[in-house]
Formats: structure tokens, sequence, C-alpha cells
């Protein structure tokens, strides 16, 4: 019985961790993120582990990268640009924000 509850308790707590995470990236994923960006590779655009260190400890990120995604940009990663991305709502593009910058 003890261990069956100590297996409980490590599933729930791992889910409980993982669970943001996961759902961040079923939003990417489903915003269409995915299709140019990766989480540890470049791919049309750079992964998000790159984005979040090239920006870790700025203190605008946030609202740099949450306009970033709203409105598209240019020239900080390359000539090819980021197009806006209108089906992502403000909250979405504050969710997602604070997921890529967690990427380490």
């Amino acid at each position: 019985m003890k261990r069956t509850l100590l297996t409980i308790a490590s599933v729930v707590a791992t889910w409980t961790v993982c669970a943001p995470a996961m759902a961040d990236l079923q939003l990417a994923t489903a915003k269409n993120c995915m299709a140019c960006h990766a989480v540890d590779k470049k791919l049309v655009g750079p992964s998000y582990k790159e984005v979040a260190a090239k920006y870790a400890g700025q203190a605008n990120a946030v609202a740099k990268l949450e306009a970033k995604v709203l409105k598209g940009g240019a020239g900080v990663w390359g000539p090819v640009p980021m197009p806006a991305n209108a089906q992502v709502t403000p909250a979405e593009a504050k969710q997602l924000v604070a997921w890529i910058l967690a990427q380490k």
C-alpha cells in the first residue's frame, strides 16, 4: 500500500511539473509556431533555446517578444522575416513567450 501511494504521489508530482510545459508546447503546435521553430534546433527560425539564451536577463524581453509573436519582425535572426501570427491572442502570446524564455 505504501509503495502504491508513493508511486501515485510521484506520478502526480511529475505531471504537475511537466503539464504546463507540455501545454505550452501544445499551444505552440496548435498555433503553427512549430512550423518554423523547434525547441532545440534551428529550422526556418531560431530554436526556442536560442531565443531564451539571447533574451536572458533582459528586462524588456517579454514585451519585445510578445510584440514579435503578434506583429512579426525581421532582421534579428537573419534575412527571413517572422510573419505576424493573427491566430494568437495577446494572452496566448504572453503564455508562449513565458514558455520560450523558460527553455534552457
